[in-house]
């Protein structure tokens, strides 16, 4: 079995070597913005959006033009993978069931610089704790935590909070695992308590943004009352972003833990198909009608949104492919209202946020645990019955 995975180390430039790849940042990042120009340009004159190699081909006409011809000092290779990026986001724009964003142009500063250098082995060098790149960079040295395992295809350099990272993208070709445990368990997802399982196990929230949240308003404030642009409003500026990624990287590790620790002691976990951009849309509304328990549902939005309920989801599913357990995605209406002893659904049975009491058979649990239950039962039943028998539920 094949299976692709990522080392990520931190980089460690000197200060030319730094310079080169913030430049080489900026030319990727402008042949981005310049592509999804003439892409809607494209789709307003009622045309298709091109192709990763038409736009590919653009690059060579782009450094003929007497304003862009300092393009000639880039990185091709930097400029065509950032190209095939902006198909690929089209693409998955275009495809409905995947709910993705419209392209965006990248504002300097505002979004994670990255450049990809591909064919690793013919362009690229990899020895030690250092790595040759090319695009007049050499030999960069890197933190190297643990060993590269697996032939490398292509690398990635990204720059974020002032300090620059390097991921080795491996291809790997291992037998086909076989899951050390043979236990099913259901999960279920909320705010209260992140997750809780069907054995009775739970993992409290750790809340990255909420523990954060004055500190970062505290930065932010700070921020308002500088000259925009200014040198003391860049040095701010970084501040914030390193409060942001504080956040990012304490969720991040939270997840980690958690989706290893469940995935190495389960075989089959089934999980609640959560629709997280809709439940976590605002109750604004709008200027003819005006939405309701605006405050409190923007307290919840930012508390579901805090959970990274899709990260985890998605940590779980790769991680259960590596170990070679599977997870199931169940619809998730109901669940905590579902008697899991009589079958009777109500919203009466929950009486409160952590109380089950069934109105028909006076089975009583924590509501979370019984979700937890009912999933696992989902999951039971879409192995052994496909999914229309879900549908009647």
């Amino acid at each position: 079995m094949l299976i692709r995975k990522a080392y990520k180390y931190r980089l460690e430039p000197t200060a030319e070597q730094a310079a080169r790849l913030a430049v080489l940042c900026g030319h990727a990042r402008f042949v981005w913005n310049h592509g999804l120009r003439h892409c809607l340009e494209q789709l307003d004159q009622g045309k298709k959006i091109p192709s990763a190699f038409e736009l590919n081909k653009l690059i060579t006409q782009w450094k003929k033009q007497d304003d862009l011809s300092w393009l000639k000092e880039a990185y091709t290779d930097n400029l065509q993978q950032k190209l095939k990026d902006l198909h690929g986001a089209w693409v998955r724009y275009f495809d409905k069931s995947l709910a993705a964003e419209k392209p965006r142009f990248k504002k300097k500063g505002k979004n994670q610089d990255a450049i990809r250098f591909v064919n690793f082995n013919k362009y690229c060098q990899l020895d030690g704790k250092r790595v040759k790149l090319p695009g007049k960079l050499g030999w960069l040295t890197f933190r190297k935590s643990r060993q590269v395992h697996g032939i490398i295809k292509n690398c990635t350099v990204s720059h974020k909070s002032g300090h620059w990272y390097i991921a080795f993208q491996v291809e790997q070709e291992v037998t086909v695992p076989f899951h050390p445990s043979t236990s099913a368990v259901g999960v279920d997802a909320g705010i209260a308590r992140f997750i809780t399982l069907s054995d009775g196990s739970y993992l409290k929230p750790l809340n990255a943004f909420r523990k954060h949240e004055k500190r970062l308003a505290i930065e932010q404030r700070k921020l308002s009352r500088k000259v925009k642009f200014s040198a003391n409003w860049k040095k701010q500026q970084a501040k914030v972003q390193k409060v942001h990624t504080r956040i990012a990287n304490c969720r991040n590790d939270y997840l980690h833990k958690a989706s290893t620790k469940i995935s190495k002691n389960h075989a089959m976990i089934a999980i609640e198909d959560l629709r997280v951009s809709n439940m976590s849309k605002s109750a604004k509304g709008n200027v003819e009608q005006h939405g309701t328990n605006v405050k409190a549902k923007s307290g919840l939005n930012k508390s579901i949104l805090d959970q990274g309920w899709y990260e985890f989801r998605r940590q779980l599913e790769y991680k259960q492919h590596w170990q070679g357990g599977m997870v199931v995605a169940v619809p998730a209406h109901h669940t905590s209202q579902t008697c899991p002893s009589c079958g009777h659904v109500s919203k009466e049975n929950r009486r409160t946020q952590a109380r089950f009491k069934c109105i028909e058979c006076d089975y009583t649990n924590n509501a979370d645990l019984v979700g937890a239950l009912n999933v696992l039962e989902r999951g039971h039943r879409l192995l052994a019955c496909g999914e229309s028998a879900l549908v009647a539920q």
